[in-house]
C-alpha cells in the first residue's frame, strides 16, 4: 500500500485572488475547484510534480468558528504561518521572470550557506522562501 502527503494547505484571504497569483505569476496549474455550496476546495500544482497539491483554503466556517476563522487570518496577513519553499534551478533568474509578472519580493536573492535564496510573499501574507541549492 502506498501512502504520502497528497494536499498541504495554506490559508488565504481570497482564494479568487489567490488562484490568480499562484498560476499567473507563479506558474502552478489549477488541479482541482469545486464548491458544494459550503466550502470550496482550491488547489494548484506546481507544473513539476503532479502528486502533490496546494490547497488554497479561507479561515473559517465550516472548518474552525469565525473568531478562530479572523484570528488565523490576521496571523497569515502578519506573515506569522511558518514559510513555505520554492525550490528553483536558478534562483536568479527566477526571481527576475517573477518580478517581471509583478511578485513583490522580501528579500533579493542572497547567497549563503551553500544556496542562493530570495523571499517574496503571496497577496495573502503567507511567506515564501525560493531556493537554488548550490554545489559545493
Amino acid at each position: 500500500m502506498s501512502q504520502g502527503i497528497e494536499v498541504v494547505g495554506v490559508y488565504v484571504r481570497d482564494q479568487d485572488e489567490a488562484l490568480e497569483f499562484y498560476v499567473e505569476k507563479l506558474g502552478f496549474r489549477v488541479h482541482t475547484d469545486v464548491n458544494n455550496g459550503y466550502f470550496r476546495w482550491v488547489t494548484v500544482q506546481h507544473p513539476e510534480q503532479s502528486s502533490f497539491q496546494l490547497g488554497l483554503f479561507v479561515p473559517g466556517p465550516p472548518v474552525q468558528d469565525e473568531a478562530t476563522g479572523q484570528a488565523l487570518a490576521a496571523l497569515v496577513a502578519k506573515g506569522a504561518m511558518p514559510a513555505l519553499v520554492l525550490a528553483v534551478n536558478d534562483c536568479r533568474a527566477a526571481y527576475a521572470q517573477m518580478k517581471t509578472r509583478g511578485v513583490e519580493f522580501t528579500q533579493e536573492p542572497i547567497e549563503r550557506f551553500g544556496t542562493i535564496d530570495a523571499g517574496f510573499r503571496d497577496p495573502s501574507g503567507n511567506g515564501w522562501k525560493m531556493i537554488e541549492r548550490r554545489e559545493v
